[in-house]
């Protein structure tokens, strides 16, 4: 089969494409036909070698794939060739709380991902695809949209009345808006664009914050919600946002930690800030098969379509994560691999 290969700490510019062996079925493994994959910041991480530790050997990249089942092993019976599924980002994370062993292994990064023509799952690591959605629209669920869906609902317990507050425009923040407006959140988007504050309002945001021209942006947050704040804040900043978003959340709230575009260095968070405002800092680290199953019915019933902002070739990967290394994307990058 045709793959791709990225080797930790070399960049996108080790993307290489190579050629591999299929991979042996166990009784309970399905083999996919990869129709498509989307990009993750996670991605660019593993490349520059600042996510996972691996052993430095050349890794299929990517963890986000839908596709149709092209095999299964004799004791499958979950799903038949020809359905359409998705990954789910950690597969061993069926549902419950995380745990070291269930989230040990999540593809495209200490182990191989699914940027290639095909990929094996055990039966459990596995999601079908809401009747709805494109094989491009649904391989941006299992990381980006579960991560916020869990941000939103799981782990910041937002309700229909409250205010969301999504810093950016990428992937995870986007999601987080067409959920939230779907769910009868208020919407608060910051971008340094108005270009892409524009496309949020167009996606439903309610309120619209430069972060160029209004660097105490957490100030406008407060004023714009009464001097409350936010019920939640789904963080994707770290270095830099966090303290500013902790400033931002109500008395209550929570702050959704999710990730480090701005870095992952020491962030200075008051104590009392926490304490004295009886605030939540929860850590997110993407979420279970459960929250995808959950994620994929909500999508269905509100007739949610992601928002992509281009489709590459399989012959493109490079140049799709070089796009998204630019930054200049609004909502998701994918990679159609099947014609």
């Amino acid at each position: 089969m045709q793959a791709y290969h990225v080797t930790g700490g070399k960049g996108i510019e080790s993307l290489k494409r190579v050629t591999l062996e299929s991979k042996a079925l166990g009784p309970y493994d399905v083999r996919v036909r990869v129709h498509a994959v989307s990009l993750n910041f996670r991605d660019l991480m593993v490349a520059d070698g600042i996510y996972l530790k691996g052993s430095g050997a050349p890794v299929i990249p990517a963890s986000d794939m839908a596709g149709v089942v092209a095999a299964v092993g004799e004791r499958v019976t979950r799903f038949r060739v020809g359905d359409r599924v998705m990954g789910a980002f950690m597969p061993d994370w069926v549902d419950g709380e995380p745990t070291p062993a269930k989230t040990a292994l999540a593809p495209g990064a200490a182990t191989d991902g699914v940027l290639a023509e095909e990929a094996v799952y055990a039966e459990h690591g596995l999601v079908a695809t809401p009747a709805g959605l494109s094989d491009e629209e649904a391989a941006t669920l299992p990381c980006a949209a579960v991560t916020a869906w869990n941000a939103l609902f799981v782990g910041g317990r937002a309700q229909a009345g409250q205010t969301a507050l999504l810093l950016g425009t990428g992937g995870v923040s986007i999601w987080g808006l067409q959920l939230a407006k779907a769910a009868g959140l208020r919407a608060i988007v910051t971008s340094s664009s108005n270009r892409k504050l524009e496309q949020a309002r167009e996606l439903g945001a309610d309120v619209l914050i430069n972060y160029r021209e209004t660097p105490e942006w957490q100030v406008e947050a407060l004023r714009q919600t009464g001097g409350d704040g936010a019920h939640v804040v789904v963080e994707v900043g770290g270095q830099g946002t966090l303290e500013r978003s902790v400033a931002a959340v109500r008395m209550g709230g929570t702050v959704s930690m999710i990730g480090g575009v701005s870095g992952f260095g020491a962030t200075p968070v008051a104590p009392l800030a926490l304490i004295g405002g009886a605030k939540r800092l929860e850590g997110i680290f993407v979420g279970s098969r459960k929250m995808l199953e959950d994620l994929a019915r909500f999508v269905s019933v509100a007739g949610i379509k992601p928002v992509i902002d281009r489709v590459f070739g399989f012959d493109e990967a490079p140049a799709a994560f070089a796009h998204l290394a630019s930054g200049s994307h609004f909502g998701k990058v994918v990679i159609r691999v099947a014609p």
